[in-house]
């Protein structure tokens, strides 16, 4: 996520990125109610903006462009207020959120509005945590948490929150990537609920996918799969009607990202990109368009804030 400060050592901007889920592999529920995950994500260029600004005060406070998200329950909030508590900072801060992402879509937004804010806190309160200590608090947020500390193309696995970062090598075919979103939200709880047996897999397609894009080739689309599709589109009408309207519009393929209800596709021509842009957005549809970005040497990342 990019960084820029506004005045040394007492304000920053930051740049939160979305996600997609290249695959989601649900690989059956564990012991402790959750399920076990496979999923490749990749960070695109489609951005909340947040301004972090020190108080001497102590206070700790949150105003978003979207007014039902200034609440002390949005998960920017909860993480300057954890990392707080974790290291004993008596400094507060304002966060000034300005919201691009479409929250509760599938597609981490306010993930990475809290990873944005544990990165940005750790650097303006000036402390001293370890990786590792970043990493836990971030899933104590949230299972896709972890993922926005490193941005970029990774693997994913445990409840989400195991990170292996992949090498930057995301298809040329897949360069351009069109976004619809249905009109609707989605509880990702309520979609995990509603999965059984038929939905789970055995890791298979994440592996294929992996696989693919360390020799740099494009990998097969059957293995560009994810098991809460098959729930999610027979749930929600609105998702299989998007889904319906991207492929009649001329989409190669079409894939659910996260719980969704934001459906994706990818093309290689900006030219065909823009004009299915153009084609949904007349039609009615909240659309973008948009591509993969990677963390660069001025990116705000664990590594370039974590202690060694």
């Amino acid at each position: 996520m990019q960084w820029q400060w506004l005045q040394p050592g007492s304000s920053c901007t930051v740049r939160a990125y979305a996600k997609i889920n290249l695959t989601l592999d649900v690989l059956g529920r564990r012991g402790d109610g959750y399920h076990a995950l496979a999923t490749v994500m990749q960070t695109i260029d489609l951005y909340d903006t947040l301004s972090l600004t020190l108080r001497e005060d102590g206070l700790m406070h949150l105003v978003c462009t979207q007014p039902e998200l200034s609440t002390e329950t949005n998960l920017a909030l909860r993480a300057a207020t954890l990392l707080r508590e974790h290291t004993g900072e008596r400094r507060g801060v304002l966060i000034e959120l300005q919201k691009r992402i479409p929250s509760a879509a599938g597609l981490g937004g306010g993930s990475s509005d809290a990873a944005a804010v544990l990165l940005a806190l750790t650097r303006l309160w000036q402390l001293r945590l370890t990786a590792t200590e970043l990493v836990e608090l971030a899933a104590s947020l949230g299972s896709d948490v972890p993922f926005f500390l490193y941005g970029g193309l990774a693997l994913c696995e445990g409840r989400g929150e195991l990170v292996t970062p992949l090498p930057p090598r995301w298809p040329a075919e897949l360069r351009w990537l069109v976004l619809l979103k249905p009109a609707i939200s989605v509880a990702t709880a309520g979609v995990f609920r509603a999965l059984t047996a038929r939905d789970y897999s055995d890791g298979s397609h994440t592996q294929a996918v992996c696989t693919a894009l360390h020799a740099q080739r494009m990998p097969e689309l059957v293995h560009l799969h994810n098991g809460l599709e098959r729930g999610v589109m027979e749930r929600y009408a609105e998702v299989a009607a998007g889904r319906a309207a991207l492929l009649e519009a001329g989409a190669p393929f079409v894939r659910l990202s996260g719980s969704g209800p934001t459906l994706f596709t990818a093309l290689a021509d900006l030219e065909e990109a823009h004009r299915l842009w153009l084609l949904l957005q007349e039609q009615g549809y909240e659309v973008y368009l948009t591509q993969v970005v990677y963390p660069s040497a001025e990116s705000l990342t664990l590594a370039s804030v974590a202690a060694h």
